[in-house]
């Protein structure tokens, strides 16, 4: 399985950065964030590091095989972009890839409240096919910290993407 994870906007990109390090090890992980953190992960993480400025890059052609697509947090930029069919980065690119495969496409928008603009957008999109699962916790899995708050919302894109895993706490 091929999966990649892109980060677009600030707020939450630890969301990004966790779901690529808690995804099982028999999955293929491909990456798309800044330069700076680019340096970082290439260190730290067995992952394949895109520039998303590198439109060339295997993971932005449909023969390449990518799986499923996560952008957390997407910004409602990406998502407009994504919308209107604007592919200019690697990130967006990637999108219209797995929107032309039928491939799974997980979208996270990290804005509230949402703007008529953005829930049209995600309308569109949802309307597509693409799932649009924002980071939004549950309480009934009780969760008592931001680290337990966090694999909730990365549980919940994991059930999405059919990836069995035990981060939080079932409804029972």
């Amino acid at each position: 399985m091929k999966i990649v994870i892109a980060t677009s906007g600030a707020s939450g990109v630890n969301l990004g950065l966790k779901t690529l390090e808690l995804l099982p090890d028999f999955v293929e992980k491909h990456f798309i964030m800044s330069k700076n953190s680019q340096i970082v992960l290439k260190k730290e993480m067995d992952v394949k590091v895109h520039s998303n400025e590198n439109i060339a890059a295997s993971i932005a052609s449909g023969s390449f095989g990518v799986d499923a697509m996560i952008i957390a947090p997407c910004s409602m930029n990406t998502l407009a972009k994504i919308a209107c069919g604007i592919s200019d980065n690697l990130v967006t690119r990637c999108a219209a890839v797995m929107i032309k495969e039928h491939k799974k496409l997980i979208l996270a928008p990290r804005e509230m409240p949402f703007s008529a603009i953005a829930l049209e957008n995600m309308h569109k999109l949802a309307s597509l096919g693409i799932i649009i699962a924002p980071p939004v916790m549950a309480y009934y899995s009780q969760q008592q910290t931001l680290d337990e708050m966090e694999n909730f919302i990365i549980g919940k894109w994991f059930d999405l993407l059919g990836i069995e895993n035990t981060l939080y706490k079932r409804w029972e």
